[in-house]
């Protein structure tokens, strides 16, 4: 996230007190008997960052996860998984072999939540919008293989593809494919301030102070057409600046369910010790970290620096002593629950050894210690973080080959500085923006990468990765995706460090909640109920 740079958000240790809350929902604040769920999300409208929720914009999993229950998308991913399935469609095919051409048809009726009609000429403008915007650090980068867009009639739409690209349905599953009200949504800037506004399953109101959104109350849209089952009335989703703040409020009754994300202490301290009145639910997690680099610094530009980190540094210490359970060593970009999974750089680098990593060293001529500063964000993935990375600068200035200071930074200054370039070695994670090998390599090899990296793959580029879109059956294109992790095995523009898992706490009595959090945090906030089912 993705993002989309979403992976576990800020939390601190929310222990015993929190856990012993039990007892009836809480409600909203007004008593409505809305279900609230509380998150660690930040919302955040500023003078370089006025439109934190138009979809053109916003591409981080928090943001996305407000979008999802307002914007309505031609396709949808079930809640079991799989291929996407229509959603504001009626359906949707490729009507060509080459995967080049994509035809939809919109439900009959449709219409935003004022009433107007949703038209093909909407899908087509909000569409076009999305790429005439082009933010620099947004989702462009999802749909920016569309060529045109062209309607037929007031419910057709046809996509034509510059390239074959069987993950094309999935992309039009993600916000930045949702559909918006040209009178809401200028056609060539962004859309400033908190409000959301489509056709999806809820209306929204934003409570703003300062800047920062701080509550959104979702109450369900009776015009709603779509495939999605909405099972309440009404969802308050509040914003804490942390997780101890957040679990404060479950101890209070305020909140219903702690989600995006528990701190891995608090989850194993639950698992061991189960607490009555609180349910922790664990769902499998798609969450990678990862360090990325600036190819074009000095310190790393030779790979072989790079080559030798990998080398050294000790997945299994970093997973078990940091994060316990939560979290086990990731050796691809592409974690092991996704097909097309390869240990690459266990294959290529076997066990942490410095020997080897010197060895490396020498023969690349490169003189040691290889000193640089390797950044975090001290205040967007949680405290565990601090400890990642001190393990980190402890394990490869341990050799003697390195020398090497850590420093931790809050995500507001940190994102826009990575983008910049300004860090040699950073740390990020990443959520899926949907469940396919291609969306754990492309973002970060292909033009217009996540990172904004100056990192080039002729072969990633121009063969792989085009070649392993026209494969409609994704298991066909696992020896591609192979190839793909072998070479940033080989070239290490990112170092995959771990994988982890997902935790959610509620209250006894709130269902639903297996299926409001998917293995790639998306939230659903539809799939919630009280009582029984």
């Amino acid at each position: 996230m993705n993002r989309k740079t979403l992976v576990l958000p800020a939390a601190a240790a929310l222990l015993a007190p929190v856990l012993a809350a039990c007892g009836a929902s809480g409600g909203g604040s007004e008593g409505d008997g809305a279900i609230v769920v509380g998150t660690t999300d930040r919302f955040v409208a500023s003078k370089d960052a006025p439109a934190p929720l138009d979809p053109a914009i916003g591409y981080e999993a928090g943001v996305w996860n407000v979008l999802r229950q307002t914007v309505q998308t031609l396709m949808h991913i079930p809640r079991s998984g799989g291929r996407p399935e229509p959603e504001a469609a009626e359906s949707c095919l490729f009507t060509d072999t080459a995967n080049e051409s994509y035809r939809c048809k919109l439900r009959s009726g449709l219409t935003f939540a004022d009433g107007s009609p949703v038209t093909a000429d909407d899908v087509k403008y909000s569409i076009d919008r999305v790429l005439r915007i082009k933010s620099t650090n947004g989702p462009v980068s999802l749909l920016n293989n569309i060529d045109t867009v062209e309607t037929k009639g007031e419910r057709e739409v046809v996509f034509h593809l510059r390239t074959s690209d069987a993950t094309f349905p999935y992309k039009l599953a993600t916000p930045p494919a949702g559909i918006v009200p040209r009178d809401k949504y200028p056609a060539a800037t962004p859309r400033s301030g908190f409000q959301v506004d489509g056709s999806g399953p809820y209306t929204m109101k934003p409570e703003v102070k300062n800047g920062r959104l701080e509550k959104v109350v979702f109450t369900r849209n009776p015009r709603y057409k779509g495939d999605l089952k909405v099972l309440n009335e009404k969802v308050e989703l509040d914003s804490f600046a942390d997780a101890t703040a957040m679990g404060e409020a479950l101890d209070a009754k305020k909140i219903d369910m702690m989600t995006r994300t528990m701190e891995p202490k608090q989850a194993q301290r639950l698992l061991e010790h189960p607490e009555n009145g609180i349910k922790l639910t664990e769902m499998p997690g798609l969450a990678i970290r990862y360090l990325g680099f600036d190819t074009e610094d000095p310190a790393v530009k030779n790979k072989a620096v790079r080559q030798a980190m990998a080398q050294i540094i000790d997945r299994g210490e970093i997973a078990s002593e940091v994060y316990g359970t939560t979290a086990e060593p990731l050796y691809s970009l592409i974690p092991s629950s996704i097909t097309g999974h390869t240990n690459s750089f266990f294959n290529k680098y076997g066990e942490p050894s410095a020997a080897k990593a010197a060895s490396i060293l020498k023969h690349a001529g490169i003189d040691t210690p290889v000193k640089f500063t390797m950044h975090y964000t001290s205040d967007y993935y949680g405290e565990a973080t601090a400890d990642e990375f001190k393990t980190l600068e402890r394990q490869l200035n341990a050799t003697g080959l390195f020398d090497v200071t850590v420093k931790g930074t809050p995500w507001t200054q940190y994102r826009p500085a990575e983008l910049r370039g300004d860090y040699t070695v950073y740390g990020m994670g990443w959520f899926p923006d949907f469940p396919d090998p291609d969306n754990y390599t492309a973002p970060f090899l292909d033009e217009d990468n996540f990172l904004n990296s100056p990192y080039r793959s002729a072969a990633a580029r121009k063969t792989l990765i085009p070649q392993s879109r026209r494969e409609a059956d994704r298991s066909a294109a696992a020896k591609t995706f192979k190839q793909l992790q072998d070479l940033v095995a080989e070239d290490v523009p990112v170092l995959p460090v771990w994988q982890g898992k997902q935790y959610v706490a509620s209250r006894e009595g709130l269902t639903g909640v297996e299926w409001a959090v998917t293995s790639s945090a998306d939230v659903h906030l539809w799939e919630l109920g009280t009582g029984t089912r």
